[in-house]
């Protein structure tokens, strides 16, 4: 199987895992989100470890030891991704599976918005239409819930904060989540300590099978990851930016068909706006590409004929 097709799979499946993980955390149930939440950082860590064992993979931890501003950003990362990993678990096991789907349908908008105000970037007339009606969508929604839809906008913002870290930290994806997990450790372990020791903790009077399932979550935490990094070093970044909709697209799917969640006609609007404002994105963004790939074979042609 040729190199690119097997990154398009492994693409595929990352974001299907993480389309799918409403259909995991009210498993969980009883334990409340911040449980979970512990739960998936602890068991993460020794998931991304044994990973690491498996590949012998520990020459990296030196020299990140030694660049404190990367190690610095990871630590921001930890927290943000605890925020966005919350904010997602409360909200898929209150009802709020489809806001959830919004807010990664968003997400994308809000990363260009980022790129505006923080890296001084320019967007093209496309771009800022996308961002516009983004913005339209936004408002129709808020209207449509009688509030601002917090739990999108939380989980936009969030990971866009989260990418842009990880950006800057420039550590590959399972070493990143090992440092990150490490650094949630001891609150995570400590919170379930307590919680055990009070009586409220659910790890060990839940049964053997609520056990496996709290356990599993790391692994469905990791599994998605390292299939990411198979895909992103395999086909171009135009093509990861397509395949990331089909988590978003899965969710909503959940949310509307399993999850039976209220779609009044004006919360389809708004999402009908969000649709259109990716469009329009998607659009520009493989219409730049081929424009830039174009100009880099006219060079290239035109260094041979030089030459």
């Amino acid at each position: 199987m040729p190199d690119s097709r097997r990154g398009v799979l492994f693409g595929i499946a990352a974001y299907a895992m993480w389309g799918l993980f409403p259909l995991y955390w009210p498993l969980l149930k009883p334990a409340g989100a911040v449980e979970i939440l512990a739960h998936r950082m602890v068991w993460s860590l020794l998931a991304v470890l044994a990973v690491l064992a498996v590949r012998r993979h520990w020459s990296w931890f030196r020299r990140l030891v030694r660049q404190p501003a990367k190690l610095a950003l990871l630590t921001v990362a930890a927290v943000v991704v605890t925020v966005n990993w919350g904010v997602y678990i409360y909200a898929v096991n209150t009802g709020h599976v489809v806001e959830s789907a919004l807010g990664y349908f968003i997400n994308p908008l809000v990363s260009v918005l980022f790129g505006v105000v923080l890296l001084r970037e320019r967007l093209r007339p496309l771009q800022w239409a996308a961002v516009g009606f983004g913005a339209l969508a936004v408002v129709v929604l808020a209207l449509d819930y009688g509030r601002p839809p917090w739990i999108a906008l939380t989980l936009a913002v969030s990971f866009g904060v989260y990418g842009l870290v990880k950006k800057r930290a420039n550590v590959a994806a399972t070493e990143s989540l090992a440092v990150e997990t490490l650094v949630l450790l001891l609150p995570a372990l400590g919170y379930l300590l307590f919680l055990e020791g009070s009586g409220d903790g659910t790890f060990g009077d839940g049964g053997v099978w609520h056990a496996v399932l709290l356990v599993g979550a790391g692994v469905i935490t990791a599994l998605p990851l390292l299939c990411f990094g198979a895909a992103a070093i395999r086909v171009p970044l135009s093509t990861v930016g397509l395949l990331q909709y089909i988590a978003p697209v899965l969710q909503f799917a959940v949310g509307v068909l399993i999850a039976k969640e209220t779609m009044p006609p004006s919360r389809w609007i708004g999402f009908s706006i969000v649709w259109l404002a990716l469009a329009i994105f998607t659009y520009d963004s493989f219409r730049t590409a081929r424009a830039a790939a174009r100009s880099r074979k006219s060079a290239r042609t035109l260094d041979n004929v030089v030459t």
